[in-house]
């Protein structure tokens, strides 16, 4: 018997403990924010510590769920991935920019413009998941700019037909 495939499962099981632990946290710490947040400020009959907490509690079940399965046995006869179904971490790097990024500078640069970027950088991330060259300076500005066409619509549908507020680049303008 080889003694990798006996460490194996010890291995993945130390690794899916550590991302459920990681998941309480982060919903730990969603939640402690949620709280700071005033919930008399409203958004669409919501208020803005709703999606916090929501996403909070879903992390909260997940890393249990996570938890548990360690606990019952990790892994349940799985067999190790191949090719596309590996996953590339360059890919998961390129895409969790995005949302960082999109989330960081969208009350900065506007929606329309955080959200194009964080479409730019999640397409080279899917790109790379797939093997593919992730482009150049060309194929950057061509992400960007249909993140543009799909982003701008959807700012004005939320901010014109369901009176939703979403940062702009100026006070008073529709971008």
């Amino acid at each position: 018997m080889n003694n990798d495939s006996s460490s194996s499962p010890n291995r993945h099981r130390a690794g899916q403990l550590a991302m459920g632990i990681g998941a309480l946290i982060v919903a730990a710490v969603l939640a402690v924010g949620a709280l700071a947040i005033p919930s008399d400020a409203g958004y669409a009959g919501v208020g803005p510590d709703f999606l916090p907490w929501v996403v909070s509690a879903a992390l909260a079940v997940c890393g249990v769920m996570l938890i548990r399965e360690v606990l019952t046995g990790g892994y349940r006869q799985m067999e190790e991935p191949s090719g596309a179904a590996r996953g590339d971490w360059r890919a998961l790097a390129w895409v969790s920019a995005g949302v960082l990024l999109n989330a960081a500078l969208i009350t900065t640069i506007g929606f329309i413009l955080s959200c194009s970027l964080c479409f730019a950088l999640a397409v080279r991330g899917l790109r790379a998941s797939e093997g593919k060259p992730i482009g150049d300076v060309r194929q950057t500005v061509k992400d960007a700019l249909i993140g543009v066409a799909i982003s701008a619509p959807v700012y004005w549908l939320f901010t014109k037909l369901l009176a939703v507020n979403l940062p702009g680049i100026t006070g008073s303008g529709w971008i």
